[in-house]
């Protein structure tokens, strides 16, 4: 076929297509400055807090940028590795093994909501290499619109910016999946039996949101519900001497979250008698700072302050076999008719 280029054109790549995992974020740096970036970029976007800016940012710049940041980044000091954030490291990781996973038929990139990479500079990279079909897949489990959601409107963003722009799909909810279901199920009961106590409560913990988001039509409360009984289902025919419960974490400010609290769960479990407990977190499709340090070292203070004698936070699918296995399974089926 000739070629119709005007003299003097570069050449543009065609022809591929690319895969591109999109988790929340994470602070460059386990430092205050670096944390203060992170925070207000993710408390400024207005899925993540639905206040009005005029009141909310004067709060969040008068008052949470010059209080939060010093004791975030002693926390995220307490869990950061020599390859930096658990979340970056993890979700590249992801990335590489999914590539391994599909060859070539597909290129594969990660990038993060918030601070970097960003997702609109590894949109450009995968278009730079040709790719004219790509699937967007945030790594949610679970649909919330200050996660699922605010990923679709970085990708509106980078449309919207963008003459020459490809076909492009992107990853829905797999909260009630049967192959999450699955590889939750394989890898916490595989995690179990490595412990060296038996559990007589796993706990799973998502992250919490405020009620009035479910109020307002978010689905996310009843995707974390029904994740919670298909896995306690499955391991109630498998480990029928466990009981399974449901909590959220990470509650912030004034207003009424999503109940039960975690921590008020982990103390009230000991208190009531229970000295062995196990905890995992199916909202988190990658360890990071609420998982290794809020649950890991937190969780486990509260329960043994409590009088809990043996604490197990289990690890989340990160790139373990049954993980990559998972987003194989999701990946490809998106694909499908791509590749």
């Amino acid at each position: 076929m000739p070629d119709f280029r005007p003299a003097g054109d570069p050449a543009i790549a065609t022809g591929k297509v690319g895969v591109l995992l999109v988790n929340l974020g994470t602070p460059d740096a386990p430092d205050a400055g670096a944390v203060k970036r992170y925070l207000r970029e993710f408390l400024s976007d207005k899925r993540v807090v639905e206040i009005p800016s005029l009141l909310w940012q004067p709060i969040l710049r008068g008052i949470i940028l010059n209080t939060r940041p010093k004791k975030s980044a002693h926390a995220y000091a307490q869990v950061w590795s020599d390859e930096g954030s658990p979340l970056a490291a993890i979700t590249a990781a992801q990335a590489r093994a999914l590539q391994a996973r599909l060859g070539d038929a597909a290129i594969v990139r990660h990038a993060m909501r918030y601070q970097s990479p960003a997702m609109a500079k590894e949109l450009d990279a995968l278009l730079e290499a040709g790719c004219e079909r790509i699937l967007v897949a945030p790594l949610y489990p679970q649909y919330s619109g200050a996660t699922t959601a605010s990923a679709l409107d970085a990708l509106a963003d980078w449309i919207k910016a963008r003459r020459r722009l490809p076909a492009l799909r992107t990853l829905p909810p797999y909260h009630d999946d049967p192959a999450a279901i699955a590889a939750l199920h394989t890898d916490l009961a595989a995690q179990i039996a490595g412990l060296d106590f038996a559990p007589e409560v796993l706990l799973l913990s998502f992250h919490g949101m405020p009620e009035r988001t479910l109020h307002l039509g978010d689905p996310y409360h009843c995707h974390c519900r029904k994740t919670a009984r298909l896995v306690g289902e499955a391991f109630a025919a498998t480990h029928p001497g466990l009981r399974v419960e449901t909590a959220f974490q990470s509650r912030f400010g004034r207003a009424k979250w999503l109940e039960p609290a975690t921590d008020a769960v982990l103390a009230a479990e000991a208190r009531s008698g229970t000295k062995r407990v196990a905890i995992a977190a199916p909202g988190f499709s990658a360890d990071c700072l609420e998982t290794l340090e809020e649950l890991a070292i937190r969780g486990r203070d509260d329960f043994l302050a409590a009088g809990g004698t043996h604490f197990a936070a289990l690890a989340c699918l990160n790139a373990g076999e049954a993980g990559i296995g998972l987003l194989e399974t999701l990946v490809r089926r998106e694909l499908a008719g791509w590749i």
